[in-house]
């Protein structure tokens, strides 16, 4: 009786292609898996990083789940794999998650205002990848004692690690939150116009403290407008004693304070309207933070 044996066919393996690569071997893996020519998929990438952002966070993510040709795990199932002895990968992975899906969920034309999340994103993938180089075997016949300080070191550099990924994800929430401009600076600024000739129309500042002094400037008859904003900080404002005022405080989070009148919570939006001759009309607005206008004693 003859004995027949069935050929099982060989289960394809998604894989990054370590012959067929530009940059981590996505397109080529993904081209020898599906049987299409990688143009397809690097064309794909490319048009989808620039009508919206995505491709670029598609990419990465990719490359951080699919295994590279020849490797059982994938960079993200190593690092899952060895938390408990190297946490500072884990972390760093953490980083790159929330900065991914936050400027995924934010992706436009153009980045606008996402910097911080850009910055954040290229610090993780960084630490990571610092942290994929395999550290030396020790010697046979080590002592306790210098494995012992290893674990320590390992341990303080996980902590550090922690605090400044902590610090770099407040950071760039309050930065995306708030839609801070970092180009509008950063500090505290003092200005006194001495006449309606020196006054601008508006004053910004991303982070910091903003004074705007007015008490000297003869406003004209009419309306004179200005604007104040605040990225995250302190907006003040000093009116003359003598002219109308046409206020609209705002504050994202904080408190508005007009002529003494305080309000403190968040989505703040308050204003003032009086009628004259000679008014000015102030669009006051900080994101988090206050505002303060008051009228100066003469």
């Amino acid at each position: 009786m003859s004995e027949h044996t069935v050929e099982q066919p060989a289960v394809k393996r998604l894989e990054r292609s370590r012959s067929d690569r530009m940059l981590a071997g996505v397109c080529g893996g993904l081209a020898r898996y599906f049987d299409i020519h990688p143009a397809f998929y690097r064309v794909g990438f490319v048009v989808l990083t620039l009508i919206g952002g995505a491709g670029i966070l598609i990419y990465i993510a990719a490359a951080l789940v699919i295994p590279s040709e020849g490797e059982q795990d994938s960079i993200a199932e190593a690092v899952l794999r060895d938390r408990h002895e190297r946490p500072l990968p884990l972390i760093a992975l953490a980083v790159l998650a929330v900065a991914g899906l936050v400027l995924l969920s934010r992706v436009s034309l153009w980045p606008h205002g996402d910097a911080a999340w850009v910055l954040l994103l290229l610090v993780g993938g960084a630490v990571l990848l610092f942290t994929r180089r395999r550290s030396p075997a020790a010697p046979a016949g080590a002592g306790a004692a210098p494995r012992r300080r290893r674990r320590v070191g390992r341990a303080i550099a996980a902590t550090i690690g922690a605090l400044v990924a902590l610090a770099l994800v407040v950071a760039a929430v309050g930065a995306a939150v708030f839609r801070v401009h970092l180009s509008d600076g950063i500090g505290t600024r003092t200005y006194q116009p001495a006449s309606a000739g020196d006054l601008r129309s508006s004053y910004e500042l991303g982070i910091g403290d903003l004074r705007l002094d007015l008490r000297d400037v003869r406003f004209p008859r009419g309306e004179t407008h200005v604007t104040g904003r605040v990225d995250i900080g302190r907006l003040q404002v000093v009116v003359p004693p003598d002219v109308a005022l046409r206020v609209h405080g705002r504050a994202e989070a904080g408190t508005v304070e007009l002529l003494g009148r305080e309000s403190n919570g968040r989505d703040l939006d308050r204003s003032i309207d009086q009628a004259g001759g000679r008014v000015l009309v102030l669009d006051a607005k900080v994101g988090a933070g206050s505002v303060r206008v008051s009228r100066a004693v003469r």
